[in-house]
Formats: structure tokens, sequence, C-alpha cells
């Protein structure tokens, strides 16, 4: 292949960067400096990332950003909470201002910081914190997980279908419950880009326990709900929403297996799409459009490979948390609009989202 400009721009910019040389100058000229070292912290952030989550971790599961969220506390104080000798505890607390998560309130005393507070305000990210020990553990050798194609190792255990396998009552309401925790943001993304309420009836396909359809009677109370999932689930979300007074239509089945309820005018697909490899995502959009009469719409709700400036989410992280699931992978929005049109639906297209980073959202009419 010939060597094109940009090939050759390339070279000369990695060679000048990667020069010792270079880099001593950087950081020592005045107007380089800065950006020298943003780079060199952007370099080290890389490789201590791991460290950097476990550190969250620890601060989520030992309760301390729950307790410094109802005020500042010393060190001996928040040593009782976190169970740790007042070394190991002040150890954490420093390690939690350097992230965010906390910030120095007086001598010997700690309040909760802005990335604390900010985690707090979203529980999904908390119970995904706690949930990526599983994760963690499959990739303590990526290149293992990636040669062996994915699957077989802790986190696909937690998600019993992503390998076939038909989850058991415990099953399901685990990983329905991480699903339903960090689901509240992904709903406001949706919800926040399209509205529903010029719909009659929306039937949520894998809807878990039921969590989008909740914010969907938030914004419109007069649509008619309706979820299908697998029977455990479907169980699961009937009872609960009885329990709260809210009429839903839950029905159990498997959208391999049994043709998906007629009625609805619209349907979703929240985080359903990217968990599936591309067959059977495309044998699920086909069930879609059996359901839907023509004229009908698709929302497909969940975060995009090659998303401008949410790149990390889609291709890293999803990436590779799907690989270990061991079924899906994050999709352009070029290919998922591609798959609608392949499944026949007559026009699909991108719809612009606040947080692309959380959800991008695709809406295709049948």
């Amino acid at each position: 292949m010939t060597e094109t400009f940009s090939d050759r721009w390339r070279a000369w910019r990695n060679g000048l960067i990667g020069d010792p040389g270079f880099q001593r100058w950087a950081s020592r000229f005045p107007l380089t400096r800065p950006v020298a070292r943003r780079r060199a912290q952007a370099l080290f952030d890389l490789s201590a990332g791991f460290i950097y989550s476990q550190i969250a971790q620890a601060c989520v599961r030992s309760g301390l950003l729950t307790r410094l969220a109802k005020g500042p506390a010393t060190v001996a104080e928040l040593s009782t909470v976190v169970d740790l000798d007042t070394d190991a505890t002040l150890r954490l607390a420093r390690a939690a201002v350097a992230l965010k998560l906390a910030e120095p309130a007086g001598p010997d005393r700690y309040g909760l910081g802005v990335e604390g507070a900010a985690l707090l305000g979203a529980p999904g990210v908390a119970a995904m914190i706690e949930h990526h020990a599983l994760l963690y553990a499959d990739l303590a050798d990526p290149l293992a997980l990636l040669r062996r194609g994915g699957g077989g190792g802790a986190l696909a255990g937690y998600w019993p279908y992503a390998e076939g396998e038909t989850p058991d009552p415990d099953a399901a309401a685990a990983y329905s419950g991480l699903m339903s925790a960090s689901q509240a943001m992904v709903s406001a993304q949706v919800l926040d880009a399209y509205d529903v309420s010029r719909h009659r009836r929306l039937m949520d396909v894998g809807g878990g326990q039921g969590t989008f359809l909740r914010a969907v009677a938030a914004r419109a109370p007069a649509l008619s709900l309706s979820l299908f999932d697998l029977p455990p689930v479907a169980a699961r979300a009937r009872a609960a929403f009885a329990a709260d007074g809210i009429r839903l239509e839950a029905t159990g089945g498997s959208f391999f297996d049994d043709p998906l309820p007629r009625g609805a005018d619209v349907i979703s697909l929240i985080r359903i799409l990217h968990d599936h490899d591309d067959g059977p995502a495309l044998d699920i959009l086909r069930a879609v459009r059996a359901a839907l009469e023509p004229g009908a719409i698709l929302l497909i709700g969940e975060p995009f490979a090659a998303e401008p400036g949410a790149e990390r989410v889609g291709d890293a992280y999803f990436g590779m948390y799907l690989l270990a699931m061991g079924s899906g992978r994050p999709r352009p929005t070029r290919e998922v609009i591609g798959m609608c049109q392949t499944a026949g639906f007559s026009v699909a297209r991108r719809v612009s989202t606040a947080m692309p980073m959380i959800a991008g959202l695709v809406v295709a009419r049948a």
C-alpha cells in the first residue's frame, strides 16, 4: 500500500513525541510545559487506572462515601465505619481525596468530594463498581480472554443467558437487580430525546424489573405499558408493579423462541441489542418487526461504538465487558441502522442524546 501524507505525518509526530530529548525540552519550555504535564498525567492514569478503580470500589464497599455524605468525619470516626485501623483508614481517605471522592475538611477530618457526590447521586454507578470485581477477575489476563474469544469466566457465570443457559430465579433476581440499578440513567437519556407520550401502547422487550417502564409511566401516565422478558424475570416485574398499584402486562418468554405479543405501537430495546452477537441481534430485530404494524416505532437505547466523545465507553469499556460476558459487542449507529433495514424496517435514524456515553438512541419505523 502506498504511504499517504497522513502516514508520514503520524510517523513524524510519534517520533517527535517519543523522543526523550524532546520530552525533556517540552517539560521545561513555558509554552509546552502544561501540555507535557497533561500528557504525562494521562499516560500515568492509563497505567494506574486499575488502582483508581479499586480505590473507588473500596470506598463504596466499605461505606466510606455513604458516611461522608452525612457530613465530615475524623479518621477515628471513619475507622469504625470502614472497619479498618486508623492507619489504613487514613491511607484510604487520602487516596479518596486524590480521586476527588473525598476532600479535606480540617485537621484529621474529611468530607465528601465532588466525584463522591456525583457517584452517590447515580446509584447505578455504585452498583457497577461493586459488580466489577467479576470483570476484573476475567481481565487479569486480557490476552487470554481475547484468544479464547470471550466468555467462560466469572462474568459469564453472572449472566447465564449470555452463554445460552436458562437462569434460575435466584440468578435472574441478581442480574435483574443490577440492570435495574444502572438503568435509570439510560432511561433518562432515551426519554429526554424521544417523547413517548405521542404513542398509545409501549412494550419494553427484555425489560427486566421494569425500570425503564417506571420512568415511562412518570413521563407519560396515560400510556399503556407492557413488558416481555424471560418467565422468572417477567414474574418479578409483574409482582413489583402490582405491589405499587401500577398496571403492567408482563409476558414471559424468549424472543428467540416465542413470538412477541402484538398491539404495541412502540417497542423499546434498552441495552438489549449490544448484549447479543450479530445473528441473534438480527433475530431480535426481526421478531420486533413482526410484532409491529406498519408505521409503528422501535426505540434502541444503549451505548454505541465510535460515538464522538464517548469512544472509551463504547469501544474500550463495553468492548471488553461484553467479550468477558461471552455475548455481544458495541456497534456504531450506522451498523445498527443497517441491521434495522435488513430486519425489514422502512427507515432508521440516529437521534442525539445529551450524554451519549450513557446511552445513544436509534429510532426505526416499521
